[in-house]
């Protein structure tokens, strides 16, 4: 009775206001690090300040993308590869509206690049944070953009023929914002680092390196998934402030992390307005004439 008692009593989880705890158990494997992540979503919604009843969750296809089904805000879990376009629509219906996209490295990256290169360069208010685990762990373990050069996978038995993505890189050079990596041992940097991100203007991304023990660690034999976590700390450099494009993701070097990019340019919503105003025709015959230094420091 004690026991009965004492239970009773306890507090509320501190993030059982955002957490739809009615949908739990979760779909997740033992060991991996997408329930770490997305306690770190969490934790940065709530510190963000940004109100629940005006902050939205889009999701794409896979694993990470199960997310939006277990957060309590308004969210969308989407068709593989869409997530970046419904996000797009949904802030240009709602510009008033905070909104993140929680995916994975397949999702974002392989159908959904091309909808990645273009929200990065139009510099749409969206945050996007993609959760690498370097395979697309829910449908088999097949090759993606992100899988290490001569790591097996259901699709490359004798080891990967391709050299993976710098997606930090890819993001900084299409126009992000800001852009970050971390992996799943860092994880109170994670939560800062998508607290910062979700208050910027613009397109900003955060990727967070994740084990996969059940695909990716199985077949790799990595072993448990808190062996990746010993890995990530002894291959794990944090260099701040680098340029992305000299931050690889080397696993049989070093593993590059940090906050690279921090930098403010006009949101598309911003060039949109200034276009409409009719402002636009102060610009002489489209000749690549640079914007008006008014509005690029805006």
């Amino acid at each position: 009775m004690k026991n009965k008692k004492a239970q009773k009593e306890l507090p509320p989880h501190p993030m059982e206001a955002l957490l739809r705890s009615e949908r739990l158990p979760h779909i997740w494997c033992a060991g991996c690090g997408i329930g770490t992540v997305f306690g770190s979503v969490i934790a940065a919604v709530q510190k963000s300040g940004f109100d629940p009843d005006k902050t939205a969750v889009v999701s794409g296809i896979g694993c990470t993308a199960r997310m939006a089904g277990y957060i309590r805000l308004d969210s969308f879990h989407t068709t593989h590869g869409r997530a970046i376009a419904f996000a797009t629509g949904l802030k240009l219906a709602r510009p008033e509206i905070k909104v993140l996209v929680i995916s994975g490295d397949g999702d974002l990256l392989a159908i959904g690049g091309n909808h990645f290169i273009h929200a990065a360069r139009r510099n749409i208010d969206i945050t996007v944070i993609c959760v690498n685990n370097l395979n697309y762990g829910m449908t088999g373990g097949q090759l993606a953009p992100s899988t290490p050069f001569g790591a097996k996978t259901t699709s490359s038995v004798s080891g990967c023929p391709e050299e993976p993505f710098n997606f930090c890189y890819l993001a900084s050079a299409c126009g992000s914002v800001y852009v970050a990596r971390w992996t799943t041992l860092h994880t109170r940097r994670i939560t800062n680092s998508i607290t910062e991100a979700m208050q910027k203007r613009g397109f900003s991304f955060v990727e967070i390196l994740t084990p996969c023990p059940t695909s990716f660690g199985r077949r790799n034999k990595i072993g448990t998934a808190l062996d990746t976590l010993k890995f990530y700390h002894e291959r794990s450099v944090i260099l701040n402030d680098i340029d992305p494009k000299d931050a690889p993701v080397d696993f049989g070097s070093k593993i590059v992390v940090g906050k690279f990019v921090d930098t403010e340019r006009p949101t598309f919503l911003d060039n949109y307005h200034f276009v409409c105003k009719n402002e636009i025709g102060d610009w002489p015959d489209f000749n690549g004439t640079a914007m008006p230094e008014s509005q690029a420091t805006k």
